[in-house]
């Protein structure tokens, strides 16, 4: 019985921990200005301006941004928002 119930917990651990274990990323394109990309971090995420404004130079600069972290269905939802304002996003696990 002891076996179940430790098997259970780990379970649910795991369940946990494998959650909050997505990202989505926004990518660097040459059609967007980076005003845009700024506007669409804020209105969308909510992001202030000066954090908008941080990751738009990330996706920018660097070619990418990670602009948020969870599960993996909050995460395609925000790549198919971000898919929705034109922007190239994906969703990838952390760590890889």
């Amino acid at each position: 019985m002891t076996d179940v119930l430790e098997r259970t917990e780990l379970d649910e651990q795991t369940a946990r921990l494998l959650e909050g274990s997505w990202r989505a990323i926004v990518w660097d394109d040459p059609v967007n200005l980076m005003t845009y990309v700024t506007y669409v971090f804020q209105s969308y995420f909510g992001f202030p301006r000066d954090e908008a404004e941080r990751l738009m130079l990330l996706v920018h600069h660097e070619g990418r941004a990670v602009v948020a972290e969870g599960n993996r269905e909050a995460m395609e939802r925000h790549v198919q928002a971000m898919h929705g304002y034109g922007l190239q996003a994906t969703v990838s696990k952390v760590g890889l």
